[in-house]
């Protein structure tokens, strides 16, 4: 009786051991199939595959023309200086040993970046930060072989550089249309990221027309959230196509690394430059001689102007493309042949980006009324080139001339001639000394009556001399001085 007990016992548990068994490999095998097989459709799979593989053949295709450059800069640094060294007790116990620190010091600095080859003649488009006082300045192609690069021309004022290497039959990424992007359109960038050569980052176009960023002087910025480090500077920002839509340049962040957001130049400014680099040396801009401001709300209303868009023209130049048009005080620039106007920094982008001697299509409002008219576009004066940036004591120093707003706003007599100060680098030797506001009547007993006396004045001052300036403030005129 008990040993038929301990046998049924004994298979109560077999069977019990044989359905826990069963229910165990019913549930590896649901755990092998995958438990998110159920939950993903094939087409989905299929989708985001064909993306994949989409991706993967434009970095593929545009990979081969970005390349990694190096540059060696000599970085000049006065040793340590400390009267010890120059004490007869000190030098008794420790010799002459310690003057070498009295001696200039001179080390190599070494910097990475990218580029991008525009030209199967071995030109290639970069920043002008990348390669800026390089001594010396190499490029390594994604197959391994090292160039040496010869500067073509720089454009600080873009921070766009041009560089060249002694190479043939080299792959060339095709410009294209960065007119065409919109917000949303996927991207991709190739650099160098930190020195890890050959990196692809995805992302899309997260705004267009971005300026006031304080990078350059002209700024027309493409915005990106794709991933871009230090290193990235001058490689491609690339379109589904595989064409080059950018020059990678800077990121938005306080950390130094990456925060979602980037900025590249347009390649239709960046095509614009190199080819005025490879041409002529040094850019060609265009000039229409009017210095404009923004439109407020309240002249917006004044001015009969809709959505406060166009640029209000301050002052026109004498002898200038805009003055031999009939173009005058308070007109305000709402279309350039065939292209809105939205603010002061588009017209300036787009006079800037027209090649001398072409004859453009000025649409504009005359107190409220529409007009037209034709202006030929000159080249940029040299004097008018470099606003604000002289090797001297006025080094930093922004000016403009005086209009009748500017006039009333200050509260100027009309007796008052000169151009206003309408900011200071903090860097500036006349930070401290000159302010926004004041009105700057003469520069070394000599009048400047308009901001190009000012420049063609100022630009013939050597950085040695002293400044003597005679300066209207607060309702007094007054003399000061800029020491060297």
């Amino acid at each position: 009786m008990l040993r038929k007990r301990r046998i049924v016992i004994a298979s109560l548990f077999i069977v019990i051991g044989v359905i826990i068994g069963l229910a165990i490999s019913s549930n590896f095998n649901f755990l092998s199939q995958g438990y998110t097989e159920d939950k993903i459709s094939k087409d989905a799979v299929d989708l985001l595959t064909k993306i994949d593989k989409a991706t993967e053949e434009v970095a593929n295709a545009s990979k081969p023309a970005v390349v990694n450059i190096t540059s060696t800069t000599t970085v000049h640094m006065r040793g340590i200086q400390s009267p010890f060294f120059e004490d007869p007790f000190f030098r008794q116990f420790f010799g002459n040993q310690f003057r070498s620190f009295d001696m200039p010091k001179d080390f190599k600095q070494s910097g990475v970046g990218s580029g991008v080859i525009v030209d199967n003649k071995g030109f290639i488009l970069t920043n002008n930060h990348v390669i800026k006082d390089a001594d010396e300045i190499k490029v390594t192609l994604p197959d391994k072989k090292v160039y040496k690069g010869k500067v073509v021309g720089t454009d600080p004022k873009t921070d766009l550089a041009v560089i060249e290497i002694s190479a043939t039959n080299l792959p060339v990424m095709k410009l294209g249309n960065s007119d065409d992007l919109k917000v949303g359109d996927r991207v991709i960038a190739i650099g160098n990221p930190l020195g890890l050569n050959q990196t692809v980052t995805s992302g899309i176009i997260s705004a267009t027309g971005r300026a006031n960023v304080g990078i350059a002087d002209y700024e027309d910025f493409i915005q990106t959230d794709t991933p871009i480090n230090p290193g990235n500077s001058g490689g491609a920002l690339v379109n589904v196509r595989g064409e080059l839509i950018g020059i990678n340049t800077a990121i938005a962040t306080s950390s130094g690394g990456y925060q979602g957001i980037g900025f590249a130049i347009p390649s239709n400014m960046a095509k614009v430059v190199m080819e005025s680099l490879i041409k002529h040396g040094k850019v060609v801009r265009g000039w229409l001689g009017v210095s404009i401001q923004p439109i407020t709300p309240d002249l917006a209303k004044e001015l009969g102007v809709k959505d406060e868009k166009g640029a209000l023209v301050a002052d026109v130049m004498d002898g200038s493309p805009a003055e031999k048009s009939g173009l005058k005080r308070g007109d305000v620039i709402i279309e350039l042949d065939g292209k809105a106007v939205t603010d002061t920094t588009s017209l300036r982008n787009m006079v800037a980006g027209i090649t001398p001697g072409r004859e453009v299509t000025i649409q504009y409002l005359r107190d409220s009324h529409p007009k037209t008219v034709k202006v030929t576009i000159e080249e940029m004066p040299a004097q008018v080139q470099q606003p604000g940036k002289f090797d001297n004591q006025l080094n930093g120093v922004s000016v403009q001339n005086i209009t009748p707003d500017i006039r009333k706003s200050f509260d100027i007599p009309q007796k008052v001639t000169g151009v206003i100060v309408n900011e200071v680098d903090a860097n500036s030797t006349a930070a401290g000394v000159l302010t926004q506001g004041d009105v700057i009547m003469e520069v070394n007993r000599k009048k400047t009556g308009n901001v190009l006396e000012y420049q063609a004045i100022v630009s013939k001052i050597p950085s040695n001399q002293n400044i003597l300036l005679l300066i209207y403030r607060n309702g007094s005129t007054l003399f000061i001085t800029l020491q060297k």
